[in-house]
């Protein structure tokens, strides 16, 4: 049995402290260490089987292929496929790639890309892997996502149908890479069906880890060109897609002007040349199918080749290849999108060599907590999450005083294991500048706040799984927002600041539990109720407890409540037991009553819904009357672990929620000794937990 949840995310957040994630010290995805498992193979003389993306039905997915087809799939071996097996053939190249049956253009584009940038193709393919040298059947590659590279181990199990690969191949039939390429990325989206339809983007993005820019060629910037131009002479990928069509077709149709409808093509040069007298600009695109090209003006056969100049020939290359010419204009007329990821945010701000630090904030919008909505929900806007940035003064390049300093990015991830069952929200942020008067404030801004204008945000709420934008800031503080459009929508965000200036950045709902008052003082007072509902040996156990609570605390309010149940009692009973005997005396009853009364009262107080529940945004005002100040990631816990099936928390789940969350604040700030940290035997940890 794995460890539980929160374990694992306390873990991932102190990895990534250490460093893991990064691309020389890339994650273990689903936890598996390619290096122990290739020496235990070596070891065992066998050769490795991945079960957890196995060579079965389940990991092809439902959809690629016809159910017929599915029955004669066979997985197999290279070797079992050919005689002389190779890794890679002499050097990857575009033109290696054969699109097989499945619908995913868009990444074999972004390959097509990738195979220009040897650097980056090699930290994704690592390729001194082979066949030969101590092979065991297993491969690894490395992919960022969301936010951390990880790498990602697969067997060499293909599938085929009558010895052939039924998926992506190379033209070589010895040559395996793009293959075993497409399967790491396809147990990464959670099978090969997953993989039908996608964005240019996405791939580009887990290739680089680096940000995205796309620009919509109907609106096309007057400096686009010097955009394409920089980016093919920087480490840049640039994907490019056409519209129309119909999503999810393999074949969609083919236009008479050579062009496929809602098809994804890479963008592999720029080039300008002289045609009787005047420059042209031309844009070269290839389609991953390996075939089908543009066949008007400046394709292969184009007569306008006849008249440049001799020097301007060398670009003319005839071959039907899937790679073409075309002009700047029939570029912008003929496919809707250009996509650009790159590693140097210099080339995307358009500013001089200098360095940009980044900065990286993880979070989530859960329903009825976080997820409130764009500014245009005024009641809910402040839930969402807020992050406070400082920019310092600093001194830079003159010729960059009016170029862009700061460079937001917003990426959403899905909840959902399987790509095709991840839904993309509309997302965007909003940046509104601090005055003075408010820079100590250490808490949420209320809703009062937002009614400013914000100073910078997203042009708009994108159905994307990346939104950005450049700013230029003066030095001074400000309150990044990110947002769905819609409240409620339920999805984590990775939040990237990169900025040229130094600057300081920090989760502005606070990390944890601030515990800023104390509750009544306990006294020796006696308990009248108490002995009514004492066992024989003078005590109250959890029933006795469960009959005081269910007769006594709520008399008088008219709300019908479940009660509270003796799973509940146990648990105040452990809390609230000094002796450790399963049994509260009268003294450690009274501490338990006089607390329940005063988070009863807190609770009817913060109903203002008057529904006898409190809603999450309720929660948070009536744990602040309590004492405690939660963040958002404390906050959403609390929801998920008390709230019912609609979020909402009753007076039981309340009051045993701030009497543990007091107990454990208390037993932290004890055997932390007043310091930050704690030390824990194992037997201790175990008593702690399992009794509390």
């Amino acid at each position: 049995m794995p460890a539980p949840g929160v374990c694992l995310n306390i873990l991932s957040e102190r990895n990534l402290r250490d460093g893991q994630g990064s691309l020389n010290n890339p994650e273990k995805h689903l936890d598996q260490d390619f290096h122990q498992l290739k020496q235990f193979c070596l070891k065992e003389r066998m050769r490795f089987v991945d079960n957890l993306f196995p060579p079965e039905m389940k990991s092809i997915g439902m959809g690629s292929l016809h159910r017929e087809d599915l029955k004669r799939v066979v997985w197999r071996r290279p070797h079992e496929l050919v005689p002389n097996p190779l890794y890679m053939v002499k050097e990857t190249s575009r033109f290696d790639i054969i699109q097989g049956v499945l619908g995913n253009c868009w990444f074999l584009a972004s390959v097509g890309a990738l195979t220009f940038q040897k650097q980056i193709m090699k930290q994704v393919i690592h390729d001194e892997q082979n066949f030969s040298v101590d092979y065991a059947g297993i491969f690894h590659f490395k992919f960022w996502r969301f936010g951390s590279w990880v790498d990602v181990v697969i067997d060499d199990k293909l599938p085929t149908i009558d010895n052939r690969l039924i998926f992506v191949h190379s033209k070589h039939p010895n040559e395996f890479w793009p293959a075993l390429l497409e399967k790491a990325y396809a147990k990464v989206c959670g099978s090969y069906a997953d993989m039908n339809v996608g964005s240019v983007s996405e791939a580009l993005m887990d290739f680089t880890g680096g940000p995205h820019m796309i620009i919509k060629l109907s609106e096309a910037p007057e400096k686009l060109w010097d955009i394409m131009t920089r980016a093919s002479q920087s480490q840049s990928l640039m994907g490019c897609g056409t519209p129309g069509g119909q999503a999810g077709q393999l074949q969609n149709r083919v236009l008479p002007n050579g062009l496929v409808e809602m098809h994804a093509y890479t963008v592999t040069g720029v080039a300008e040349v002289v045609f009787k007298g005047r420059l042209v600009k031309l844009v070269r695109i290839f389609n991953p199918w390996g075939h089908g090209e543009w066949n008007r003006d400046w394709s292969d056969r184009s007569p306008l080749w006849g008249f440049v100049r001799p020097e301007d020939q060398k670009y003319n290359v005839v071959l039907d290849n899937g790679e073409f010419w075309m002009s700047l204009e029939d570029f912008c007329k003929n496919f809707s999108d250009l996509d650009i990821c790159c590693l140097d945010v210099n080339f995307l701000a358009g500013t001089h060599s200098s360095a940009w630090k980044t900065e990286v904030h993880r979070g989530q919008w859960v329903t009825g907590t976080t997820a409130g909505g764009c500014s245009n929900n005024q009641d809910s806007f402040s839930r969402n999450p807020q992050f406070r940035v400082t920019l310092k003064e600093t001194v830079e390049d003159p010729r960059d005083e009016s170029c862009p300093n700061l460079l937001v990015s917003l990426i959403q991830k899905s909840h959902k294991r399987n790509r095709h069952l991840s839904t993309n929200f509309h997302i965007g942020f909003s940046i509104y500048e601090v005055p003075a008067h408010l820079k100590d404030r250490r808490e949420k801004f209320p809703a009062s706040f937002f009614k400013t204008n914000p100073i910078g945000k997203t042009k708009s709420f994108l159905n994307a799984r990346e939104v950005m934008e450049f700013f230029r800031f003066k030095a001074g503080e400000y309150l990044i927002v990110p947002s769905t459009f819609q409240p409620n929508e339920a999805a984590s965000f990775l939040l990237t600041v990169y900025s040229k200036t130094e600057a300081v950045i920090e989760d502005n709902s606070g990390y944890g539990i601030t515990r800023t008052k104390i509750i009544p003082r306990d006294n020796d007072e006696s308990f009248q109720l108490f002995s009514h509902y004492v066992d024989k040996y003078g005590e109250v156990d959890a029933e006795g407890l469960q009959r005081l609570l269910n007769e006594n605390l709520c008399a008088g309010h008219s709300q019908k409540r479940a009660g509270f149940s003796l799973d509940l009692c146990k648990s105040m009973v452990a809390l609230m037991d000094l002796s450790v005997t399963g049994r509260l005396c009268e003294f450690e009853c009274l501490r338990l009553w006089k607390r329940a009364v005063f988070h009863r009262d807190i609770f009817y107080k913060m109903d203002v819904s008057r529904t006898g529940s409190l809603s999450l945004n309720e929660l948070r005002n009536a744990l602040e009357v309590t004492g405690f100040m939660l963040s958002d990631s404390m906050l959403n816990l609390m929801a998920l672990r008390y709230g019912d099936f609609s979020g909402e928390i009753t007076l039981e789940n309340f009051i045993v929620l701030v009497l543990r969350m007091d107990c454990m604040a208390k037993t932290f700030k004890r055997l932390a000794a007043g310091g930050p940290n704690m030390m824990l035997g194992e037997n201790e940890w175990m008593h702690l937990t399992m009794y509390s």
